[in-house]
């Protein structure tokens, strides 16, 4: 049983690593190799478990092998255009000025049901809104909408918008962090006078945000119901 266990962290940390080393995307971004060797890896990792007679490091290598595989494909792609267009294929247009491109859609094997629900997922709730839509290669859809039916932008309004700058989360749950302190321009003095400034101390913060402008919002930790 410890054996199991033992095996099980070590295989968690090395794929966590291999993750890591591939790149921080949501499964819906992946790209098609990047799936692959996703879906591979989690098939390679039950063996080791379940085989405890087998030496670790049979199941650890084929995984590393993976995680190298695509290191290597994802740096050809980087430097080939054509290369990455054989792995991944290339954008692929489903709305034209406002019409829909049915030969491009049945090539996708892309029903109407499909493509209103990925409009919705853009906020398109219209056929008339659209001007383009587009297939990109890990299958989300980008639109630009027909400029009729587009927001007003201060800028076609002449007017010179304010930037207030980014805003991130300093403090979670009495836990300062520093990375995202650096992010907005500010230190971990500047945190705790403000929060001092509101009569609270670190731990009692439940959340944190802080701008660039060096606006913030404090939301207080509720106590515990017993």
């Amino acid at each position: 049983m410890l054996v199991s266990l033992f095996r099980t962290v070590i295989l968690y940390l090395v794929i966590l690593t291999g993750v890591r080393l591939m790149g921080k995307r949501q499964i819906s971004q992946l790209q098609t190799s990047e799936l692959v060797v996703t879906l591979l890896i989690s098939e390679l990792a039950v063996m080791p478990i379940e085989k405890r007679d087998d030496p670790l490091w049979s199941g650890l290598l084929p995984i590393a092998l993976l995680i190298l595989c695509e290191l290597l494909v994802s740096f050809l792609m980087l430097k080939s255009g054509k290369f990455r267009q054989v792995i991944c294929g290339k954008p692929i247009v489903v709305i034209e000025n406002g019409r829909i491109l049915q030969g491009q859609m049945r090539k996708l094997r892309m029903s109407t049901e499909d493509l209103f629900e990925q409009l919705r997922q853009n906020d398109i709730f219209y056929l008339e809104e659209v001007a383009y839509a587009i297939i990109e290669t890990n299958g989300m859809m980008s639109v630009i909408r027909d400029p009729a039916y587009d927001f007003l932008t201060p800028k076609q309004m002449g007017i010179q918008a304010p930037f207030d700058g980014l805003e991130v989360v300093v403090v979670s749950d009495g836990e300062i962090s520093e990375n995202s302190l650096k992010l907005c321009k500010k230190d971990k003095a500047w945190a705790l006078s403000r929060i001092s400034e509101k009569g609270l101390s670190l731990p009692q913060v439940f959340l944190m945000t802080a701008r660039m402008d060096g606006n913030f919002q404090i939301v207080k930790k509720e106590e515990s119901k017993k």
